[in-house]
């Protein structure tokens, strides 16, 4: 799983924000913000990394058990493969 290229992660004043570049801007038509979890979570994705691993990112980054981990990464996973950020 990778993001679609056309879309830069970049914090700004403290936000994380996705921010759609060139054809992308008519597609998507806004900004999404993140948590820093989220940015995270966007980051590792942008490697190419699988459930697996952004799982094993976030417990190894914050006080969070592997179950609650795995529920959050695949809401945030879904999300943004509802936005159509996603390439498999």
């Amino acid at each position: 799983m990778k993001i679609k290229e056309g879309f830069m992660l970049r914090e700004i004043v403290d936000t994380w924000v996705v921010v759609p570049l060139g054809e992308r801007v008519v597609e998507f038509n806004g900004i999404m913000t993140l948590s820093e979890t989220g940015a995270l979570l966007w980051k590792e994705i942008e490697k190419g990394k699988d459930i697996d691993s952004l799982v094993v990112s976030i417990t190894s980054e914050y006080e969070i058990d592997e179950e609650t981990a795995l529920k959050d990464t695949l809401e945030f996973v879904s999300k943004i493969e509802s936005h159509g950020l996603l390439v498999q």
